[in-house]
């Protein structure tokens, strides 16, 4: 029996697509000189969306926490056999997962570079004080010469998964992203996503904001 869940609630949501002009509007940014100051600031709100998806993983709706996507080596090895579980076609499948952590990751990664960066020229980053400089330049040749690249290489890799699931699986996996609904085979726990934790989710978020704030003062 087929039945219509909310798997995405809508603070995952804002997250994902909000991070997604995000980072389209910092590879714009990063090679336009007059464009460095907004390029800050883009890497400031990544922070603050990074910081929130990290708590929203642990409170956040049913198919939105961290436990909900972290499978087993068998368990993903099934997955590859077409041997799913019922949980693989709900949330983030075993492939997904992968591609979600390590998007996280390097994200992490690159504004982490981005706060203690100093390209000599143009800009310093609000932590570079805090580093020696060996570190500090370091830094700016992975932000710059790696991390860029390995970011990019997984959003083309991401876009094609998406494109590979609507193609050849006839699986639209962008629409529950934007409805936060998905037809799925049984009857799974729905994400909770009332106006309680969209309150909480906000406060959240708020208060990571705050602390990217008060970082880069």
């Amino acid at each position: 029996m087929t039945s219509t869940v909310r798997v995405w609630d809508l603070p995952t949501r804002l997250f994902h697509w909000a991070l997604v002009f995000c980072v389209v509007s910092l590879a714009i940014t990063a090679y336009r000189e007059n464009a460095l100051e907004w390029h800050a600031k883009l890497g400031y709100a990544v922070c603050a969306l990074l910081l929130f998806r990290l708590v929203w993983g642990f409170i956040g709706g049913r198919w939105s926490r961290f436990a909900s996507f972290f499978y087993s080596p068998a368990s993903v090895m099934a997955y590859l056999r077409g041997q799913s579980h019922p949980d693989h076609l709900v949330g983030h499948n075993p492939l997904g997962t992968g591609s979600v952590i390590a998007m996280l990751v390097f994200l992490i990664a690159q504004v982490a570079t981005g706060l203690v960066s100093d390209d000599e020229s143009t800009f310093t980053g609000p932590l570079n004080r805090f580093v020696a400089t060996s570190k500090g330049l370091a830094a700016t040749w992975y932000h710059k010469r790696i991390g860029q690249w390995v970011l990019l290489a997984l959003v083309v890799l991401h876009v094609g998964a998406i494109a590979f699931y609507l193609l050849h699986k006839k699986e639209n996996l962008v629409r529950p992203m934007v409805s936060g609904d998905k037809a799925v085979d049984g009857q799974p726990q729905p994400s909770r996503d009332d106006a309680a934790s969209r309150v909480l989710a906000l406060a959240v978020f708020g208060a990571c904001s705050a602390f990217v704030w008060w970082l880069v003062k």
